[in-house]
């Protein structure tokens, strides 16, 4: 829970400083987004590699280690002197969140048993709440009152603790294994999605020409490439023989979905209330508190009943229950009452927690008992992958009802609108509402085609993993 709480809190507290972070540093308005995609971008090309690390050489160690990393990282963070300092260190800061957050669920997966899992999970969600309202809380009042660099001081304390009480209370008891790093795949889909990313992000703040094509096109065929690469390494970076599993698919596939679609909700409520609403930071993301709360408190009970009725259900539900969110926030206007935006916040707060616990647990179940560490590590690349893209595309549909500029600085926070621009601007908001509801109905649809798994009858399916070979009822992963 700790080790979520601290990532949560970087998370949420990052967002409220860029527009500190940018003046303070001179850095570039089309370079602040890479202060938050750079560490997002780190954690998902890393993710299945350490957890494959947390397989070799334990899961607890590895976990540990994350931890040194990240108080490395963000005391460094706050040393930092000028625009190429800080997104170095942010992309150190993402080493060592890969660590953490890719073998956290594996470490669940060895200490409590599949019918409890659901349960850890939940807990494991209430970490996250706080740590999201302890950002926005902290953030605004040191942002406000002291001074940026506190933002990254502050998880030097929260780090220490974290480690203290790993190394007293943790242990590893997962089989250890043998693997090799898929090194060249890890190259690859970071070129890929580098290129991609490079191109969608600045096509929020320049119009499309000859550069930003070329760095489209060559993040696909990058991403082709690594597809062609991941059919012929005996240990790729996203092992595919998980796939085989009847229910992984939909389960990763579903998490890809939902971070597409629920990641950028933060940042277009921000951009919302900083824009046209004209609020602070501070007074905006206060707002969003009470969703965080009441997610924070749904989470253990929605991880109880994924335990008792299995996980499907519950994931289904809690995705539904965030399309209606959106629907919530795809009808603000600009004289809108902002106790809209509360209740929308709770809305998606429930449909979050009652999503996440399930299918971490539903994934968990599933894979082969060997290589948690593996499956732990290529669910949080799926996940990383559709945050990634959900906040350049969120960036990318917003601003096409005004110039792209104008829209960018808002979402920094170092420009807000009146009038009739604000009412356009609003209108452009909608499109990328309705755009994450449409993902979200997606991931609903994936995370629905499970039930058919439940009552499978068919043999068990073999699930290699490179030296190890483990088979896996399928029975048992549907339930």
């Amino acid at each position: 829970m700790t080790g979520v709480l601290i990532t949560a809190v970087d998370t949420t507290i990052v967002v409220l400083a860029l527009p500190e972070i940018e003046r303070g540093l001179h850095v570039a308005l089309a370079s602040v987004i890479w202060i938050i995609i750079g560490y997002l971008l780190v954690v998902t090309l890393l993710a299945s590699q350490v957890g494959r690390m947390g397989d070799m050489f334990g899961r607890v160690r590895m976990y540990e280690a994350g931890f040194v990393v990240f108080i490395v990282g963000s005391a460094l963070c706050a040393l930092s002197w000028n625009e190429a300092s800080i997104i170095a260190f942010r992309l150190l800061q993402g080493v060592g969140g890969a660590f953490v957050s890719a073998n956290s669920g594996a470490v669940i997966a060895d200490l409590f048993p599949p019918h409890e899992r659901g349960k850890a999970y939940g807990f494991n969600g209430i970490g996250w709440s706080m740590g999201a309202v302890l950002g926005i809380v902290l953030g605004g009042l040191i942002v406000t009152f002291i001074s940026w660099r506190w933002i990254f001081w502050i998880n030097v304390p929260i780090g220490i603790v974290a480690v203290s009480l790993a190394v007293r209370v943790l242990r590893d008891t997962g089989k250890r294994q043998h693997h090799r790093l898929d090194l060249v795949g890890m190259v690859m889909a970071g070129l890929g999605l580098f290129g991609i990313l490079w191109g969608v992000t600045n096509l929020s703040t320049h119009s499309l020409d000859a550069s930003l094509v070329g760095f489209l096109v060559g993040g696909v065929v990058c991403l082709v490439l690594f597809v062609v690469i991941e059919h012929r390494q005996a240990e790729p970076m996203v092992h595919l023989s998980l796939f085989r599993v009847p229910t992984m698919s939909p389960s990763l596939l579903a998490a890809l979905c939902q971070g597409l679609a629920n990641y950028a909700v933060l940042f277009l409520v921000i951009m919302y209330l900083q824009g046209p609403r004209g609020l602070s930071p501070l007074h905006a993301s206060l707002l969003l508190v009470p969703g965080y709360l009441v997610g924070g408190a749904i989470g253990p009970f929605s991880g109880r009943m994924a335990d008792r009725i299995g996980p499907v259900i519950p994931a289904t539900v809690g995705l539904v229950v965030q399309v209606v969110a959106l629907f919530l926030y795809a009808h603000l206007g600009v004289d809108t009452g902002l106790w809209l935006i509360v209740v929308a916040s709770v809305v998606n707060g429930v449909g979050s927690s009652s999503f996440f616990p399930a299918n971490n647990s539903a994934v968990m179940k599933a894979s082969p008992a060997d290589s948690y560490g593996i499956s732990s590590g290529v669910l949080r690349t799926f996940q990383n992958t559709g945050m990634v893209f959900s906040f350049s595309m969120a960036i990318l549909i917003a601003s096409r009802s005004i110039p792209r500029r104008i829209a960018f600085a808002i979402f920094v926070g170092t420009a807000k609108l009146h009038g009739h621009v604000a009412a356009v601007f609003t209108t452009g908001l909608h499109s990328a509402f309705y755009a994450s509801m449409g993902f979200l109905v997606l991931a609903a649809v994936l995370s629905a085609t499970r039930v058919r798994h439940r009552f499978a009858t068919r043999p068990p399916t073999p699930v290699s993993q490179g030296t190890a070979d483990t088979t896996v009822d399928p029975v048992a992963v549907g339930d």
